[in-house]
């Protein structure tokens, strides 16, 4: 009996070893992983892009990032989190960013510091600009004979008020706004593709780009999809074999359900008050 017991320990540690080297051969040496994460959609809120960055910066097993982005960009605010929380993970992993449809402005910007920028030859790119759109009703709310009165403690606190049209020391406000961001955006895109800040503002005058045009700019390093940006992100980081790539399994809730009913109104402008966008306009 002793003698069986000690035939199917064998057979087992056998076993075990060829799986070892099957997966050696396959992937790489175990725990060398690829993360893929991905943006899709209007940027509103950068949460959970920073929570998954974040938590394959600390993993030791991930030796790459792939930022897959399908995105025509969003809210300023949450695209520079994103993209600062991508300079952080550079210190770490290697982040290589692969474009789908569209990478537009805000999506062109989290997209700047990566190591390698991967884009299919028709990925839209580049609309390097900021945006600012207030609606404007005085006409119609004259027409049905409605007026609002303002009682405010600033000369320009209802400069964005939907119910007057800009003045033109308010358009002048606005304008100086909307130069420092697109100046903050040029800056940043300069630093993130090692490019003089010149070069890139001969660009940013908002006008998109193919991603076979993009590559001939500099904007981009290499033309391909996303099986092209593994197998880089593989060869940068000395997988052998085909990596292996893990990501986070999508939720669905009545929360993500609401956030993607607020990114179309964020789209479609369904709202009021200024909101400066990284975003290219359909």
């Amino acid at each position: 009996m002793k003698k069986v017991l000690i035939f199917f320990a064998i057979i087992i540690v056998v076993i075990i070893l060829l799986s070892l080297l099957m997966t050696f051969s396959r992937k790489g040496p175990l725990g060398d992983k690829i993360a893929l994460v991905r943006v899709t959609g209007v940027i509103v809120d950068s949460t959970d892009v920073i929570e998954e960055l974040r938590g394959y910066a600390t993993d030791n097993s991930i030796k790459a990032v792939i930022l897959r982005v399908d995105s025509p960009g969003g809210a300023v605010a949450p695209s520079q989190e994103i993209y600062e929380e991508v300079l952080k993970l550079k210190e770490k992993k290697k982040v290589i960013v692969s474009m789908g449809t569209v990478a537009a402005s805000g999506g062109y910007y989290i997209s700047a510091p990566a190591d390698k920028i991967v884009a299919n030859a028709g990925t839209l790119t580049g609309s390097i600009g900021v945006i600012m759109e207030l609606p404007n009703v005085s006409g119609l709310m004259q027409k049905i004979g409605v007026e609002t009165q303002v009682i405010k403690s600033g000369e320009h606190k209802d400069i964005a008020s939907i119910f007057k049209s800009l003045k033109p020391e308010e358009k002048k406000i606005l304008q100086d706004v909307l130069d420092d961001v697109h100046s903050q955006f040029i800056q940043a895109v300069s630093a993130g593709r090692g490019m003089k800040f010149e070069e890139i503002k001969k660009l940013a005058d908002g006008r998109i780009f193919t991603g076979r045009m993009a590559k001939e700019l500099g904007l981009v390093d290499e033309l391909g999809n996303l099986q092209h940006a593994i197998k880089l992100a593989g060869n940068l980081t000395g997988i052998e074999g085909e990596p292996e790539v893990v990501q986070k399994k999508e939720k669905f809730s009545i929360l993500e359900l609401l956030k993607g009913e607020f990114s179309g109104k964020l789209l479609n402008n369904v709202f009021q008050g200024i909101s400066l966008k990284y975003l290219m306009t359909p």
